[in-house]
This record gives structure tokens, C-alpha cells and sequence, in this order.
């Protein structure tokens, strides 16, 4: 691995260890998780890895490969306001650990990702990977969900992105040869093995060559829209309402969204139709999963994609142009662009046996669409592994 090799020739010995957090996708239950939605995911053979050693005088230095400027902090006295660079999410994660057990010992690291950055969780998988390295060297050990929720805190409270736990969920709880299907009101999950009925599979990434975008902000306006609507609707039928960050749509049966929708403004009135339709899509993509019918969970996947675009209302040309592409590819059961939707890729699953024709047809057809992205647009063969859980 290129981040041992690094380290090496910084410290000028070999890193204590490495750890790995695999990246996730999800391609039934997007922008539903926030909501107390259910949602189902898959980790994947391609992550992020920190080679490091621990420092006894508390200080975490780290350098990422994806990145040019080295952060500095000690693991006590994080700065309290995040400082706009790659960082932000340790700095939190530092932050977060430390509320639950004061940290003595901080660490040097290398950080490695295996791909390029956009969509595949990215940010909840370096978290998950730091904080794996920062507990190593404290001796600590967090459950499960202690790990997912000081994840998700880093990324809730320090860096101020108003995500749910479905990244974390995956990326921790995860089964090689398993769809993971949870319910993030009450974190109870179920490991859906791939039937021997089902039809074999992989999952392909199709970058679409645009890593960075300002309109990231866009990510946590969705979610306002979301409780806006389930607010509006607890109101308008008298339900009991109390703080509005509290508010969410698993609170509002659907029978009273449809009684009450058409009061609600046009884009809360989309959202909470993305959610609620989104919510019945991953129940019965489970039962597909779970009876080995890979042309119906890849069906939902699709039609996952096409609300996320028009009643969601995100997703950049680029991966808009990739989306559509995808839904004409012969050999490709299903799939969407995989993340909050601004930047990043596209996911699919797709036949093996159609592996080479599928990466020569979409590659072909995306850069006819956007020839600037030469060079910069990539296609990536994946099977489905081992969240940290399970490693």
C-alpha cells in the first residue's frame, strides 16, 4: 500500500498498523435516512486505509495522499470552530471520542483512498478508519454503535452536514454477500444473504470525473425541506409537534401526508414524496433481495434514481447525463447516483458477463456528453465485502 510506503519514508520506520473502512453504496434508501427511514447498503472491496503509530504526547499529525497540507492537533484540544479543510472530519471525530473517554495518546498517520472522491461515503469511512487508529492507540474498544454514533457526530455537530447514519450503518455493519437492510429509527438490522436463486453480480462505479462542488450546502437545505414538510403536516392535522430538529417524517403516517399534501409548498410537498416512496421502494426491495430477485431490486434501484432526481431535485448534469446512460445499458439490473447527488458517481449493478461491453457503452456515450472529462472520468469494477464489523 502506497500509505505504508509513505510513512516509511517520512518516519523512517514502519507505521504500528493500518486500518481500513471500506466505502458503501446504497442503491435503495437514499435521503431517507435523516427521516428515520429504513435503507438498504452495501460495503464494498475498495475503502480507506491509515497506516499509523501511536505519539504519546497527545499530538495526531496526519497527511492524506488526496490532499496537499499536513493538520496538526492535539487529541485534547481540538479547535472549537472547524478550520474549512479535508481535516474538519478528524478534528470532529477527535472531538467526539474525546467527550466519551478523554484521550491521552495521539497518533501519525498516512491516509490512503482507494478511489476518487465523490459519493461512496467517503468522509464517514475516514472517519471510521481514524477513529478505528485513534481508539488502537488509546486502548479502547467501542461497540458497534458507539462507533457509528461518534462517527456521526463528528459529522452532525462538528462539521455541520445534517446526515443520518446510513453511511456508518453500512460501513460498519456490513456483510460480504449480504444486503444490509436497517431501520434507522431503532437501529435494528438484518444481514439478507444473496439467495442461490439470484443471478450473479457486481458493482460498478462510473465516476463522473467532478470531485469538488460548492453546492454541497444544498445537502442540508434538503433535509430542512423534509421536516419542514413533516411539521407542516403534524399541524395541519393536529398532531403533537414539539422542537422542529426533532420533527420527522417517520412521525407522520402516510395517510395523513396524502390527506394534507396538496396544502404543503410544491418542493416540501416533493421531498416528502421522495421519502415516503422511497421508504416503500427498500421494503420491497428487501424481499426481492431476500427471494433472489436481482431484476427487481435493480427496477427499485432505478426508480430510487429517477425521485431522487425530480422529486429530490438533485444531481448535477454530469451525473444526470451518467443516470441516463445507465438506464439504456444493456446488462445492467439497476442503479443511481450514489450520494447526496452533486458530485461524484454513479452506481450499478451489473452481469458479469456483460462487464466489458457495459464499461465500452457508458464510457463512450458519457464522454460524447462531456469530452472535457477525458482523463479525469473513471470506471471501477467492484464486488460487494466486509464491513468493520465483520473484518
Amino acid at each position: 500500500m502506497k500509505c505504508v510506503e509513505v510513512f516509511q519514508t517520512i518516519y523512517k520506520k514502519d507505521p504500528q498498523n493500518v486500518s481500513f473502512c471500506p466505502y458503501r453504496i446504497c442503491p435503495i434508501g437514499a435521503h431517507s435516512d435523516h427521516q428515520l427511514g429504513k435503507i438498504t447498503g452495501l460495503a464494498i472491496d475498495k475503502g480507506i486505509h491509515i497506516a499509523y503509530s501511536p505519539k504519546q504526547n497527545g499530538v495526531v499529525e496526519l497527511m492524506s495522499l488526496q490532499f496537499d497540507k499536513r493538520a496538526q492537533w492535539h487529541v485534547s484540544a481540538v479547535p472549537e470552530q472547524k478550520q474549512n479543510d479535508w481535516a474538519d472530519y478528524l478534528r470532529g471525530a477527535t472531538d467526539a471520542l474525546n467527550q466519551r473517554y478523554p484521550l491521552r495518546t495521539g497518533l501519525s498517520g498516512v491516509i490512503e483512498g482507494s478511489l476518487p472522491i465523490g459519493g461512496l461515503s467517503s468522509s464517514a469511512a475516514v472517519i471510521l478508519s481514524f477513529l478505528t487508529a485513534l481508539c488502537d492507540v488509546n486502548d479502547l474498544r467501542l461497540e458497534p454503535q458507539e462507533l457509528i454514533l461518534t462517527a456521526l457526530a463528528a459529522e452532525n455537530n462538528y462539521v455541520g452536514v445534517s446526515c443520518g447514519k446510513l453511511d456508518q450503518s453500512c460501513e460498519v455493519y456490513s456483510k460480504q454477500d449480504h444486503l444490509l437492510y436497517l431501520d434507522t429509527k431503532d437501529d435494528s438490522y438484518e444481514l439478507i444473504p444473496t439467495s442461490p436463486n439470484m443471478k450473479p453480480y457486481k458493482i460498478a462505479i462510473f465516476f463522473s470525473g467532478i470531485e469538488r462542488t460548492l453546492a454541497g450546502s444544498k445537502f442540508n437545505m434538503r433535509v430542512d425541506e423534509c421536516r419542514s414538510a413533516a411539521y407542516a403536516l403534524k399541524a395541519y392535522s393536529g398532531m403533537e409537534y414539539g422542537k422542529f430538529n426533532e420533527t420527522n417524517l417517520r412521525d407522520v403516517p402516510y395517510e395523513t401526508y396524502l390527506q394534507y399534501k396538496n396544502k404543503l409548498p410544491e418542493n416540501f410537498a416533493k421531498r416528502a414524496e421522495h421519502w415516503y416512496t422511497e421508504f416503500f421502494r427498500v421494503q420491497k426491495g428487501a424481499e426481492a433481495w431476500r427471494r433472489g430477485d436481482l431484476e427487481e431490486y435493480g427496477r427499485l434501484s432505478f426508480e430510487s434514481g429517477r425521485s431522487s432526481i425530480y422529486n429530490w431535485e438533485t444531481g448535477s448534469d454530469e451525473l444526470k447525463k451518467l443516470y441516463e446512460i445507465m438506464t439504456r445499458t444493456d446488462g445492467i439490473y439497476g442503479g443511481r447516483f450514489s450520494g447526496a447527488g452533486f458530485k461524484g458517481c454513479c452506481m450499478a449493478l451489473i452481469d458479469p458477463t456483460f462487464e466489458d461491453s457495459i464499461r465500452e457503452a457508458v464510457t463512450k456515450a458519457y464522454l460524447k456528453a462531456f469530452p472535457q472529462l477525458e482523463g479525469k472520468y473513471s470506471v471501477h469494477i467492484c464486488q460487494s465485502a466486509n464491513g468493520i464489523l465483520h473484518r
